[in-house]
């Protein structure tokens, strides 16, 4: 998976926090006890602290090595 920075946040049509990334794509965070533990997404305070923070993005494709690079083995 790709690293992407948290650049903001928005809430989705649920009321559920959305990260915004700098690779344009969104990652959910919810705070759902007990599965999820996330009480700093209900505060500005809280959200604040993770902007800038480096997370991986579910949605970016996985960088591959492109077959021109190959040496011909397969792993």
């Amino acid at each position: 998976m790709q690293k992407a920075t948290i650049t903001g946040f928005h809430q989705d049509e649920q009321g559920d926090w959305v990260a915004e990334l700098s690779c344009g794509h969104g990652l959910h965070m919810r705070h759902n006890p007990p599965w999820l533990i996330r009480e700093w997404v209900l505060t500005a305070e809280g959200r604040q602290t993770f902007i800038g923070r480096v997370v991986e993005c579910k949605k970016c494709p996985a960088i591959q090595q492109s077959a021109s690079d190959s040496d011909g083995e397969s792993f």
